[in-house]
């Protein structure tokens, strides 16, 4: 394991304060091949998530949760991007209650009333597909919880609806703050979504916040993730002992949602959007 909070914070997701170069040229713009390799890659991580829906269940632990990411994963023709990645040695990240991020499987059991994030990350043909849903564990899960993982996909879904070429990374992330702190929610300024493609992590970032016409201006063909995390409370993070895991200082729930983009000449496809329509809990399965 990394002993960085640096290296713990680029396991999933871009430290938000280590912005690579953002000139247009930096960015790679990608082909209509390229489009039918990330359609195969974000299909494999939605339908690894629909699977994982149909088996969540109060007294499994993380670690089960793991298993069946990975089992999935490798049965249908991918390999999980983190298993390995910078030391990190499970199939994704399962982050429970107050954890904004990088939560790390193990035997922690979900009780009835918690909410959880599983990110997953498959590659399929040299694909990257990273994407992450919430999920509701039992029949107890509180009203503030369920409508902070509703705000925080509307979040994410409002600055996905803005990208197409000639707008902004700014405009992304503006969209995205705009509406979370509209509800009283706080945005998590530590973390950002970033480019991918053949590689896990690339040029743009992707900030959940931002103005107006800033940052690096989409162009066709650039792939990135759109990721907010979303807190109830406050917005600032801690990273545990353990190096990777991320939480609220104040100990208020946390929630996050991730798509997989492309800009397209007329606007945006997402490649992880779920074949069975399990696009925010409850699912119905």
């Amino acid at each position: 394991m990394p002993n960085t909070k640096i290296e713990a914070r680029n396991v999933d997701y871009i430290q938000a304060s280590e912005t690579p170069n953002i000139a247009t040229g930096a960015i790679k713009l990608h082909s209509a091949e390229d489009f039918a390799g990330m359609r195969k890659a974000g299909n494999l991580a939605a339908r690894t998530l629909d699977y994982v829906a149909e088996h969540i269940a109060v007294g499994m632990t993380t670690e089960d949760v793991d298993k069946l990411v990975h089992d999935y994963i490798m049965d249908n023709g991918g390999i999980p991007a983190t298993l390995g990645y910078r030391g990190y040695t499970h199939s994704s990240c399962t982050s429970v209650n107050h954890v904004v991020c990088h939560g790390i499987p193990g035997n922690k059991k979900l009780k009835d009333g918690d909410i959880l994030n599983i990110d997953v990350t498959p590659i399929v043909d040299g694909w990257h597909g990273d994407t992450s849903r919430m999920f509701f564990v039992g029949e107890k899960v509180p009203v503030r919880a369920k409508r902070l993982c509703e705000i925080t996909y509307d979040a994410m879904m409002h600055g996905i609806e803005v990208i197409k070429p000639g707008a902004t990374t700014g405009d992304i992330g503006h969209a995205i703050q705009t509406y979370a702190e509209s509800h009283r929610c706080s945005i998590v300024t530590d973390f950002c979504g970033h480019g991918l493609g053949r590689i896990f992590h690339d040029a743009p970032n992707i900030l959940n916040y931002g103005k107006r016409g800033g940052g690096a201006q989409l162009r066709e063909g650039m792939f990135f993730t759109v990721e907010p995390m979303v807190n109830l409370g406050r917005p600032e993070t801690k990273i545990l002992d353990n190096g990777w895991t991320a939480v609220t200082r104040d100990r208020q729930l946390s929630a996050q949602f991730e798509h997989s983009v492309g800009v397209t000449a007329n606007g945006v496809e997402i490649f992880t959007e779920s074949p069975k329509g399990y696009h925010q809990p409850p699912y119905n399965v």
